[in-house]
């Protein structure tokens, strides 16, 4: 006991900050008692914060106490030296270079036993123990001694209330995990695309060749077809050259048959001119004279060569009703990669079963839907929910608006159907570069660059271009039909029941692929179907 009482003793009169024998001791405004130069040490290093504190309780003091000798612990100290009394035992553990030394101690640092992540300080075990007997230390988190304490705790949040890195790090390890997921969802979904648009590009290339092998194909029969009736008009035109030909120099033999008879008669009566014996004259004369009858007309007249000029006629013919048909018709047998094309492109469809032929499976992408929105009927159908859906986080979707996009990109001449119930429905088309986030008008349909929208109640249609409004007049229908021809730059709404009615026409030049939209706000329950269309 004489022992314990001893070192009780010792401590009594050590200095909490150098653990010596007190010289020249100062008692602070908290009562505690330090070396006069070791308690100017430790003000000297709070002077940037304006708050000086004890060391051993952590009372503040503002201003900066006045140090005044204790009189009283002075002449105490110089009686404790007489009568033998010395610091306290030096058998205490002094910090090396690999272990954490006490930032309180002074001269000799004694090995820190823990570090705390509120004072980010790390104390030896005397001079921790105030974090465990006085009330407000008793709250700061003690770890095990740190060099890097620092790098543990972010600087904005000294001061305040802390937790365990470890701790930390199993809640943002989860939000790691869940991260992970939506990334891994996303990537999932990018493949998916790739893997489509792949099978598009499969697709497009096979089309191609097919088209290519059926058009060489079928112009090569029409080639060959007009290659055989080219060879049956020279056949038959020979074959009547050759009749007429034969004709022509029979009649010419005869007559030359005729000319030499006539020659030979001709000569025969210049001899009997000249005969001096009447009655032989007389006797001949009959029968020289008496001439054969010709089988043909005395003139023969040459016209004009007129033989084959019907033929001709009839293969002109021919060629202008056949131009007259590849003008015409060109159009559904041309590249749709050319600018040509633009100029050949068919006029608008005029009727419901024209508009089908451009007809395009169209659904919608439930990463761009809002959460308030469900997708069912194989995703062709938005209905407006009064609560959210669980959908995956993902950068595409609609924060604040509730709308939705088609997943399939749209080029070329396209047409489809939406059918609507409730009270008002908004179709659109717009680029995918659209604006997601937010509230703004660059996320809204029809409000900017990026989109095109017809808006639909029970009452009106109105179309909404720029955040320019347009009202429109047309028959009330529960169905709109909406035509795209994207190299033409027309965009058509129309109003479908037993008849279609055309509601507005949009004339422009689209420099992207579009997308199908439809947004809903009025009342939950409210729906927007992409018909599929036979």
């Amino acid at each position: 006991m004489a022992q314990k009482g001893d070192r009780l003793d010792r401590e009594t009169f050590s200095c909490w900050i150098c653990l010596d024998l007190l010289k020249d001791p100062v008692t602070i405004p908290c009562g505690h008692s330090y070396c006069m130069n070791c308690i100017k040490i430790h003000f000297n290093e709070e002077d940037w914060k304006k708050i000086h504190s004890c060391p051993q309780c952590r009372k503040t003091f503002i201003p900066r106490p006045v140090l005044e000798k204790n009189t009283m612990f002075t002449e105490l100290m110089e009686l404790l030296k007489k009568t033998g009394l010395q610091a306290a035992p030096t058998d205490r553990c002094y910090a090396g270079p690999e272990d954490v030394a006490c930032d309180v101690c002074t001269g000799r640092k004694l090995k820190a036993t823990k570090s705390c992540l509120v004072c980010l300080a790390s104390y030896c075990e005397k001079h921790l123990q105030p974090h465990y007997d006085a009330a407000p230390l008793k709250k700061h988190k003690l770890v095990a001694p740190s060099k890097k304490l620092q790098e543990n705790i972010c600087s904005r949040h000294q001061g305040h209330e802390t937790v365990l890195a470890a701790a930390e790090r199993t809640e943002k390890q989860k939000e790691l995990e869940v991260r992970r997921l939506n990334i891994q969802q996303r990537i999932q979904d990018r493949e998916k695309d790739v893997k489509l648009l792949q099978q598009e590009v499969e697709a497009i290339n096979g089309s191609a060749d097919k088209a290519v092998e059926d058009s060489e194909k079928m112009l090569t029969e029409l080639i060959c077809l007009i290659q055989k009736r080219s060879s049956d008009v020279k056949q038959q035109v020979r074959s009547q050259q050759e009749t007429e030909v034969s004709r022509v120099k029979e009649l010419q033999e005869k007559l030359e048959q005729e000319i030499a008879e006539l020659k030979r008669k001709d000569a025969e009566l210049e001899q009997l001119s000249h005969t001096e014996d009447h009655n032989q004259f007389l006797h001949n004369y009959p029968s020289l004279s008496a001439l054969s009858e010709s089988t043909h007309s005395s003139s023969i007249n040459i016209g004009p060569l007129r033989y084959f000029e019907d033929v001709t006629a009839a293969v002109s013919e021919t060629r202008d009703k056949l131009q007259d048909i590849l003008r015409e018709e060109w159009t559904n047998i041309s590249l749709t990669v050319t600018e040509e094309d633009v100029l050949l492109s068919p006029s608008e469809p005029k009727t419901r079963t024209g508009f089908l032929k451009y007809s395009h499976e169209i659904t919608l992408d439930p990463n761009t839907a809002h959460r308030e929105l469900l997708l069912s009927e194989g995703n062709r159908k938005a209905t407006l929910m009064k609560q959210k859906q669980f959908y995956s986080d993902h950068p595409d979707r609609f924060t604040d608006y509730y709308q939705v996009l088609s997943r399939e990109s749209l080029t070329g001449r396209c047409y489809w159907e939406v059918e609507w119930r409730g009270r008002a429905v908004d179709v659109a088309v717009a680029y995918m570069d659209i604006r997601r986030t937010g509230g703004s008008d660059e996320c809204g349909f029809g409000f900017n660059e990026k989109s095109w929208l017809l808006s639909c109640n029970t009452q009106s249609y109105t179309l909404w271009l720029r955040k320019i409004k347009t009202p429109l007049s047309g028959p009330r229908s529960s169905r709109v039909g909406v035509y795209l021809d994207h190299r033409a730059g027309i965009l058509s709404f129309y109003s479908v029941s037993e008849t279609m009615t055309l509601l507005h026409r949009v004339q422009t030049t689209f420099t992207q692929p579009l997308y199908a939209g439809v947004g809903l706000f009025m009342d939950h329950g409210d729906s927007a179907e992409l018909i599929k269309l036979k």
